[in-house]
């Protein structure tokens, strides 16, 4: 496998470059550094990788990127990068949603007609649902996003299934259900509340706390991505979800029991865009990916922290 991984110094990426290193393969990792986050996050997620003969970077956006050069003898590409987010997705920021998730991955669709591809596997999210879908989420259920950000995560979904069927592109899209772990994205929910316990600072709470979430830890969430680039139907869409329904308050408790102290909750307005609850139906995943989770999340959780420990990002 020679591979194309764009957001390659992001969470989910980062990690995903370097199993798929560690399985045989070569990377060409390309990002554009957005300022979503500050740099030096990413460049942590890159340490590794930069050490490995089998790894090039390249450090650009997808919309300067010479993508004709950068695809040439790849047999596979994982599109992971995005703009992330939901509650900053609303008004005058949406425009960088569409560049980063729609016209980006449009551009990188053309790029890829008429390539001869094994796979282009798409990172999409559970954002794409909304709130009128029967639990658990089925694939065929009818998306209807609540949140900017989730309808173009959509789109780029929709975009995927039309160059496939019009043009042969072999995507397959990945629904990611709340990915958490070491090098999560420290405006991430499990960031943020690790962040604020050890610092003895208030939990923000949206909500009641009764909101549900399914927590897919990282390592699972590579495992199916790496599985769909060599099983996945083309121009097919898969959940990909941790196994278990979630209350917000129970991941407060664990948190507390994790790191031996209170959990001070302050208590929020719900926010626009975000979801009510959310539980995978993963049964096409496991049936044509072979997709098992195997972390619980106590033990994600607990990984997240000594991580977060480790690196002196509490």
């Amino acid at each position: 496998m020679r591979a194309l991984v764009t957001g390659a110094a992001g969470f989910i990426g980062s990690h995903l470059s370097e199993r798929l290193i560690g399985q045989g393969a070569s990377v060409v990792g390309l990002d554009g550094f957005t300022d979503y986050y500050p740099r030096e996050r990413k460049e942590r997620n890159l340490t590794r990788l930069r050490q490995a003969a089998a790894f090039t970077f390249v450090e650009s956006s997808i919309a300067n990127a010479n993508l004709a050069a950068l695809l040439d003898g790849i047999t596979h590409v994982f599109h992971l990068a995005a703009q992330a987010g939901v509650r900053k997705s609303w008004g005058r920021d949406f425009r960088v949603y569409t560049e980063n998730n729609v016209e980006a991955t449009q551009l990188l669709l053309e790029a890829c007609v008429g390539r001869p591809l094994e796979r282009l596997v798409y990172a999409s999210s559970s954002s794409v649902y909304g709130d009128g879908v029967p639990l658990p989420m089925c694939e065929e259920a009818r998306p209807q996003p609540v949140s900017p950000y989730g309808v173009t995560k959509l789109a780029a979904e929709q975009l995927c299934h039309l160059y496939h069927a019009n043009h042969g592109v072999p995507a397959v899209s990945l629904r990611y259900f709340t990915v958490y772990g070491p090098r999560q994205r420290p405006d991430m929910g499990f960031s943020r509340f690790f962040r604020a316990v050890l610092r003895d600072e208030a939990v923000p709470l949206y909500g009641d706390g009764r909101q549900t979430r399914d927590f897919t830890f990282v390592a699972d969430a590579v495992s199916a991505t790496a599985a769909a680039a060599t099983r996945g139907a083309p121009g097919g869409v898969y959940n990909i979800g941790g196994g278990s329904r979630v209350e917000l308050l129970h991941v407060f408790e664990l948190i507390g029991r994790i790191t031996g102290r209170r959990v001070r909750l302050e208590r929020l307005a719900p926010q626009a865009g975000d979801m009510r609850d959310t539980y995978a139906d993963t049964s096409r995943a496991r049936a044509d990916l072979g997709f098992a989770p195997s972390v619980t999340l106590e033990q994600g959780l607990r990984a997240q922290y000594d991580w977060a420990m480790g690196e002196g990002l509490s």
